[in-house]
């Protein structure tokens, strides 16, 4: 019996029990499924915080509290930030010694707050700057204008609403000149913020200076953009000079945008191994799956066993029959798991930048024919030391 004849024949023993056949290749099918949704998810994420920071510029550089340590399974930034002593005196230092690299300077301080006008409210974060945050975050104002330098010295009670709340609030109408509450205080919307992304879209900007008055914020980093063409490193090595007049060098860190992104990739990197993982004990079980069905595959088909091997039919070729009848089940099972997975990613592009990574293709399709081939071999072997005579008696 030639391959192709032997293909063929393992191909219609599988499609005389359709209906088992699906069942048995259902746990490959869900396993490949979950590894490359999973691990799109996971990438979408990526692709969505490192746009993020992208939006901010790559020539802005964050002063934060604390000696705070990035990478891996050492980031603390949260513990840094907690732990800080930065104040407006920095800020001031920064702009006084640092001018010749500098294009814009603001502390930032934020809080998340309930922001109610009328019925309506909407819950988001606060996020406080001085009069130079909006060209540092690269905010443009859809409506109205951002608060002004007099406003941030006199701790003015105005707000720019970003896209988001406006829409939540005002039904995405022009809505400067309103007035909003935030706890107790009233506020006068003074600008409404052109689409940026989700991050911005439900935040607000605010008078640093208003939100350490108003709720006892505090400053929790200081973001620094440098002129452009600026040598980063060399920048990040003046504000330390400059910040080190009145700081110690474990009172607080100094990051840049690579420093955030190489961060996040490497601990989403992770989660997405470990999904992966996760997700390929399903490949597992069906391959557990795909050997007991072979089993009682070869129990059922004793006598048409015992018949080809009286009509000529070697031992090896019985046994690559049944090698390739379980191969199918797991080759075709992981190619419909994949096609399931791609289509589960372009939803997800409605909310993510979601994309397959490559290696998660190599991996399932991989495992699934290296599930096959295992889960395969042994009901196989089975099926080939089956006594012609006793195969040919079995009832």
């Amino acid at each position: 019996m030639r391959i192709n004849e032997t293909f063929k024949t393992s191909l219609d023993s599988l499609l005389l029990n359709k209906a088992r056949s699906f069942l048995t290749m259902l746990g490959v099918i869900i396993g490949v499924f979950s590894v490359i949704t999973l691990t799109s998810l996971v990438k979408g994420v990526q692709n969505y915080i490192g746009d993020q920071f992208k939006s901010l510029g790559s020539n802005t550089v964050y002063v934060m509290p604390g000696k705070v340590s990035i990478g891996g399974s050492n980031s603390n930034i949260g513990a840094g930030m907690m732990s800080g002593k930065l104040e407006e005196k920095h800020v001031d230092l920064i702009e006084t010694y640092a001018k010749e690299y500098i294009d814009a300077v603001t502390p930032s301080a934020e809080t998340g707050k309930t922001i109610k006008y009328k019925t309506k409210e909407y819950y988001a974060t606060i996020l406080g700057s001085n009069y130079q945050g909006k060209d540092i975050f690269n905010i443009e104002i859809l409506y109205g204008r951002s608060f002004s330098k007099l406003e941030q010295l006199t701790k003015a009670r105005v707000i720019v609403l970003g896209y988001s709340v406006n829409e939540e609030l005002f039904d995405g109408q022009n809505s400067v000149g309103h007035k909003v509450k935030i706890d107790s205080q009233t506020y006068e919307v003074v600008g409404v913020m052109a689409k940026k992304g989700p991050n911005f879209d439900a935040s607000t900007l605010a008078p640093y200076t208003t939100l350490m008055q108003d709720f006892n914020s505090k400053i929790s980093t200081i973001a620094i953009k440098a002129k452009d063409n600026q040598d980063l490193e060399f920048f990040v090595q003046q504000i330390e000079i400059v910040l080190m007049k009145d700081l110690k060098k474990d009172d607080f860190s100094i990051l840049t945008q690579k420093d955030f992104l190489e961060s996040i990739d490497s601990i989403l990197s992770i989660i997405s191994i470990a999904l992966g993982a996760i997700a390929g004990i399903s490949l597992l079980v069906g391959g557990i799956g795909i050997m007991n069905i072979m089993l009682v595959s070869v129990t059922e088909r004793t006598r048409e066993i015992g018949l080809r091997k009286a009509l000529g039919a070697t031992s090896k070729k019985i046994k690559l029959q049944f090698m390739l009848e379980a191969v199918l089940i797991s080759i075709t099972g992981g190619i419909i798991g994949l096609i399931l997975g791609w289509l589960a990613t372009f939803a997800l592009k409605a909310f993510v930048r979601a994309e397959i990574p490559v290696w998660s293709i190599l991996v399932s399709l991989g495992f699934s024919a290296v599930v096959g081939v295992v889960f395969g071999t042994y009901p196989a072997i089975k099926a080939s030391q089956k006594d012609p005579i006793q195969a040919l008696r079995y009832e």
